[in-house]
């Protein structure tokens, strides 16, 4: 099933011929491929270009083994563009499958992945995308590796709008549905609710935990296995490294030292699987090192990894918050206000600090707010900011957005996942 992703079709638009290799990332399965291999593909051809001038090479195919040679593949596209009065397009999918050889006249040099693109990126007749499903090879290199010569496009799953407008139907179904299932493109597709759970849990087990294994030569499945138990069950709560080892030391008798709990952690961010978020004072305006937050890329694998038997609503939709606000772009930490009223010294929190350019917003998520007291609680947190920064509460629980007399703006839920502008 083909759908729209048009802001994620845009993106890559509004970076043709830009000079840079252009690099889309983002957890497997999460429509990087069709968003370039097709979408882009397509429009590329209602605008004229001829279909022989784009190249189009999956490397995670067996039938293009031969091309995860650098050298192999630089000289194979190379050859298609030889033509200088022509414009050509290279797409390479998953191109951390392209692994580094030896010079052949000097073996203690070895040509990898990035020699081979900013080769082809000086090539004026050549646009070169490229996707990538491990931001250790891809998101965390292209400043030093790529010299400043690529733009990353990161691609999430479906989010909110995206799944509720191929699904139609009534909101709040599709929200529950959401919260439960995740969104997963090809999940669309299922009609079952067994089958979606089927296909979540294959997903898991089958292609993100065989990758990361193969792809760090892990040799302790198990204590990698039960971080992301721990982590899953987690979500949206404060914790660090320390405290998952001591957990598993304690509780499973694993006898794993924090250093390989840190690494293992990491293996899941550059997977994309996993999202880290530290504390911010403001205040103070510095980063706290520990505790932090974990957040799942998608809401679905989160709930198979448990086998759909923890379905924590608040921290569900604090995920889901976390998720839409970093896909729009915005930079977010978790806030940290002192109150120092009554001669005391309490830490509180604000879910979210979010920064976009030179705006500010504290957002708080509140997936029902029962009582008088928690609605002053939640309020309280953002007060203690004391500045002139914009200040919502996220909730499920009321009819429709508006404005309190305190000029804090309570946000109907699905009205913020809906409207990008809302909130601005």
């Amino acid at each position: 099933m083909l759908f729209e992703r048009n802001e994620y079709l845009q993106r890559i638009i509004d970076k043709m011929w830009n000079g840079q290799i252009k690099v889309i990332t983002g957890i497997r399965r999460c429509g990087k491929s069709i968003l370039l291999f097709e979408l882009f593909y397509d429009y590329l051809i209602k605008n004229g270009v001829p279909k022989q001038n784009i190249i189009k090479i999956e490397l995670d195919k067996i039938k293009n083994v031969k091309f995860r040679n650098p050298v192999r593949l630089s000289k194979y596209i190379e050859n298609k563009i030889s033509n200088i009065k022509e414009k050509y397009y290279v797409f390479i999918d998953e191109i951390q499958f392209c692994k580094s050889i030896p010079d052949k006249d000097e073996p203690d040099i070895f040509i990898n992945i990035y020699d081979m693109l900013n080769e082809l990126k000086d090539f004026k007749n050549l646009d070169v995308y490229v996707t990538g499903s491990n931001s250790k090879m891809l998101s965390r290199d292209i400043e030093t590796e790529f010299r400043g010569r690529a733009s990353q496009i990161r691609i999430f799953p479906l989010s909110f709008k995206e799944f509720h407008n191929i699904k139609k139907g009534d909101i709040k179904d599709n929200l529950q549905q959401y919260m439960l299932y995740g969104g997963m493109p090809f999940l669309t597709t299922l009609k079952k609710n067994t089958e979606k759970k089927e296909y979540l849990i294959s997903l898991f087990n089958e292609v993100y935990i065989r990758d990361i294994i193969e792809r760090n030569n892990l040799e302790r499945q198990d204590v990698l296995e039960n971080i992301l138990d721990y982590i899953s069950s987690t979500i949206s709560s404060l914790t660090n490294p320390n405290n998952i080892t001591n957990s598993l030391n304690s509780i499973k008798h694993l006898k794993v030292s924090i250093n390989t709990v840190s690494d293992y952690i990491r293996f899941l961010q550059d997977a994309f699987l996993v999202n880290e978020t530290k504390r911010y004072d403001i205040k103070g305006k510095r980063y706290f090192e520990y505790p932090n937050k974990y957040y799942f890329a998608d809401l679905g694998l989160r709930n198979a990894r448990l086998n759909f038997r923890q379905f924590d609503t608040g921290h569900i939709m604090e995920n889901i918050i976390y998720n839409e606000l970093i896909s729009r772009g915005y930079s977010v930490d978790i806030g940290v206000v002192a109150d120092r009223r009554n001669k005391s010294n309490i830490q509180k929190e604000i879910d979210f600090v979010v920064n976009y350019g030179d705006k500010r917003l504290y957002i708080q998520s509140a997936f029902e707010l029962t009582s008088r007291e928690k609605e002053i609680s939640e309020i309280d947190s953002l007060k203690l900011a004391k500045d002139f920064f914009k200040k919502i509460i996220i909730q499920n629980d009321i009819p429709e957005s508006y404005l309190d007399e305190s000029g804090i703006f309570h946000c109907k839920l699905t009205d913020f996942l809906l409207d990008s502008n809302i909130i601005l």
